[in-house]
């Protein structure tokens, strides 16, 4: 028989979902569960992934990088030194902790490519950052599916 463990779910693994009716969030609903029109802006979305309340800089250093990429729509590695830089923000805690989980959860795509430089017989990776659809896609099967199960029991009821 496998061992459970009770250490819980890893943070990186996981989202930060307040209730539903949490002051955090603006309704997405009525009384009746009928969805609102409005949208959650980035800020909004982005305290899902960092929480504003308990990872506020996380939380402002991904807002800054996502709305630069909403800009451009791609970064190289040289705009992204460049962005660190301007903004005070040490690389490890960008790469390794922002970069990393925007990355994991399908916010943005990275991708390499590899170069070989002639002369100097040297391969060297350029790295690219863009947005990725991944996380909305992700999210939105889990909610389509739970309505398919939420209708079909109403339905068979």
């Amino acid at each position: 028989m496998a061992k459970i463990t009770s250490r819980g779910v890893p943070s990186s693994e996981s989202l930060y979902l307040p209730r539903y009716d949490s002051a955090e969030l603006r309704p997405f609903q009525t009384n009746e569960e009928t969805p609102t029109r409005n949208l959650w802006n980035l800020e909004e979305v982005t305290n899902f992934v960092f929480s504003k309340k308990y990872q506020p800089t996380y939380h402002e250093i991904a807002v800054k990088f996502l709305k630069l990429l909403t800009s451009k729509l791609q970064v190289s590695g040289k705009e992204v030194a460049e962005f660190l830089k301007a903004n005070n923000i040490s690389k490890a805690t960008f790469y390794n902790r922002v970069l990393l989980r925007l990355k994991r959860v399908g916010m943005v795509k990275v991708e390499r490519e590899t170069l070989v430089n002639v002369e100097k017989k040297r391969k060297y990776r350029p790295m690219r950052i863009s947005l990725s659809k991944t996380f909305g896609n992700y999210l939105m099967k889990i909610g389509d599916s739970w309505l398919a199960i939420v209708d079909e029991a109403r339905t068979n009821r």
